[in-house]
């Protein structure tokens, strides 16, 4: 896990310096192993916080919400748009199917995520989201579940 941690770190380290001189990659390396190594002593770095095997999942649900956000900020461009700015704000709670923590706040964060909506609450005892969506038929595009069940078979569980 941690040599995973130290990759990581690095190649984010690398991608966003864009210095390839070998002082600076010895010095990059050298805190990506340190960071790692200190996270793995305080117990901050384990599976839940780190989900790699979720990876090969995680990109065809990613594409899926990627198109999600683009369709979504699309119809908000033609509400915010319209001269009679049809908007009806609405709190709604959603039941959430996730049975990990990932799962969970992988959901709440693909609803905030999708222009229109925003998760104001996460309930892990209840497993539901309290939503605030900026119209009725917004929130009514949570209430078929798909979101839920494309989260549900990214942990694992579903379809």
């Amino acid at each position: 896990m941690r040599i995973i941690i130290a990759l990581v770190l690095f190649a984010f380290w690398l991608v966003l310096s864009g210095h390839f001189e070998a002082w600076l990659i010895g010095l990059g390396i050298g805190c990506a192993v340190a960071v790692a190594l200190f996270a793995g002593h305080l117990g901050i770095a384990d599976r839940e916080g780190h989900p790699v095997a979720l990876l090969p999942r995680a990109l065809v649900y990613w594409s899926w919400l990627v198109k999600e956000m683009i369709v979504s900020a699309l119809r908000m461009a033609r509400l915010i748009v319209d001269p009679r700015l049809p908007i009806a704000p609405v709190l709604v709670r959603v039941q959430a199917s996730q049975t990990t923590p990932v799962g969970l706040t992988t959901y709440a964060n693909s609803i905030t995520l999708t222009p229109g909506t925003i998760s104001v609450e996460v309930s892990s005892r209840r497993r539901e989201i309290l939503v605030h969506a900026i119209t009725t038929d917004t929130a009514a595009g949570l209430a078929d579940g798909e979101m839920d069940r494309r989260v549900r078979w990214l942990e694992g569980k579903g379809r």
